[in-house]
C-alpha cells in the first residue's frame, strides 16, 4: 500500500481529534508571569507601591460608567481566577451606575510575582486600600468572590468605614479545613505540585468543582489562561507564588470573625459547590464533609450579623459565569437595596 501524504496524515489526525468525546483546542497558549499576551477586557494599568522592602505593582482596570449613579464597586478574584473573569459583571454594573474597580492581587495574573513575600489577607487588603486611595475611592461595596471573598472579609474587618457593603460570591474559607481534620503540607510540597499544574489539570479540577460537572465553550479561555501562565517562560515564580498563597488561604481563616462583621453582607451562593483547599488531603470519612456548601451558607448566615442569603440551586462555584442572568440580576437587587 502506497504512503499517505503529509497532508492525508494530517486530515485523519484532524478528524479524529474533531471526533474525540470531550476534545478540547489545541493547548498551546504560553503566556509570561505577569499574563503577558492575555487580553483583558478593559484598559490595565498599574499601581506602583512598595511593600515588604520590595518595589511591586498590582494591575488593575477602573472603569467609569456613562451614568453615574455615585457608587463604586471593587471586584476581588479568586485564586483560580483573574480580574479579566469578572468580564459580564463588569458591564453589568457599570452599566448601572457604578464605577468598577478590579484589581489582580500581588501574585496573581498581571501582578507583581515576587521571589520573597509573606503573603496575609491583611496584607492584601492593605494593598487594596492604598489602590483605592490612589484613586481617590473613600467607600466602596467591596464583591469577592471564593478566595476574594476571604479577602473582602478580612478587607471588611479592618476598614469597616470604608465598606458599604460586602458582597460574598461562594467564598472560600466558610469552614476551617485545618481545624477539621484536613492534613497539613508545606509550601516546598505545595510548590512542586503547582509545577504540574496543565490545562488539562485545571479544566478537569473546574468542571467538576466549579461547574457542576457540566461544560460550556466559553470555560475555555479561563482555563487557557491560567495553563498559559502554567507553561510560559515564567512557570517557576508563578509555581511559588501561587504555593505561598495557597499556604495563606489555608492557614488563615476568617469564619471566626464572622459575627464581627458591620456592614450589610449579601452571600450569593451556587448550592452545588464544593470547594474545599486540601480535600485530596483529607482522611476518607472527612472528604463528603467538606466544602458542603448547602450547609455552610445557612451557617455563614446566621453569624454574619447583616447577612441576606440568596442561593442558586443548581450551580456551582461560579455563579456568575455559569448563569449570569440569574446572578446579576440577584446582585443589582442586593446592593441597590443595601444602599
Amino acid at each position: 500500500m502506497p504512503a499517505r501524504s503529509s497532508l492525508s496524515r494530517l486530515l485523519c489526525a484532524t478528524a479524529l481529534f474533531i471526533s474525540l468525546p470531550g476534545a478540547h483546542a489545541a493547548e498551546d497558549a504560553s503566556y509570561g508571569p505577569e499574563l503577558e499576551g492575555f487580553s483583558y477586557p478593559a484598559p490595565v494599568r498599574k499601581f506602583a507601591f512598595t511593600s515588604q522592602k520590595a518595589k511591586l505593582h498590582m494591575a488593575y482596570m477602573d472603569v467609569k460608567p456613562a451614568t453615574p449613579n455615585g457608587h463604586t464597586a471593587v471586584l476581588l478574584h479568586g485564586k483560580n481566577f483573574c480580574g479579566a473573569t469578572w468580564e459580564s459583571t463588569i458591564k453589568v454594573l457599570a452599566d448601572a451606575g457604578y464605577r468598577v474597580v478590579v484589581p489582580d492581587q500581588v501574585g496573581f495574573c498581571k501582578s507583581s510575582k515576587p521571589a520573597h513575600y509573606q503573603y496575609t489577607f491583611q496584607q492584601l487588603a492593605a494593598n487594596t486600600r492604598a489602590l483605592l486611595e490612589s484613586l481617590g475611592v473613600r467607600q466602596a461595596a467591596i464583591v469577592g468572590h471564593s478566595t476574594g471573598g476571604m479577602l473582602a472579609v478580612r478587607y471588611g474587618l479592618m476598614y469597616p468605614e470604608q465598606t458599604t457593603q460586602l458582597v460574598l460570591v461562594n467564598p472560600i474559607g466558610l469552614e476551617d479545613w485545618k481545624a477539621a481534620g484536613v492534613q497539613s503540607i508545606d509550601v516546598d510540597t505545595l510548590y512542586e505540585r503547582e509545577l504540574k499544574t496543565t490545562a488539562s489539570s485545571i479544566r478537569e479540577y473546574e468542571k467538576y468543582t466549579y461547574y457542576v460537572g457540566q461544560w460550556k465553550p466559553e470555560y475555555e479561555k479561563w482555563v487557557q489562561m491560567l495553563g498559559g501562565m502554567n507553561r510560559g517562560p515564567g512557570k517557576q515564580i508563578v509555581a511559588w507564588n501561587s504555593a505561598l498563597i495557597y499556604d495563606m488561604i489555608y492557614t488563615q481563616p476568617v469564619v471566626y470573625e464572622f459575627p464581627l462583621l458591620k456592614m450589610p453582607t449579601l452571600l450569593l451562593i451556587g448550592e452545588q459547590d464544593n470547594t474545599a483547599i486540601g480535600k485530596d488531603l483529607a482522611p476518607p470519612e472527612l472528604r463528603p464533609r467538606l466544602g458542603n456548601y448547602r450547609v455552610l451558607m445557612k451557617q455563614a448566615a446566621q453569624n454574619i450579623p447583616k447577612a441576606t442569603l440568596v442561593s442558586f440551586p443548581k450551580l456551582g462555584h461560579a455563579p456568575q459565569m455559569q448563569d449570569p442572568d440569574a446572578f446579576h440580576a440577584a446582585l443589582l437587587k442586593g446592593m441597590a437595596d443595601a444602599r
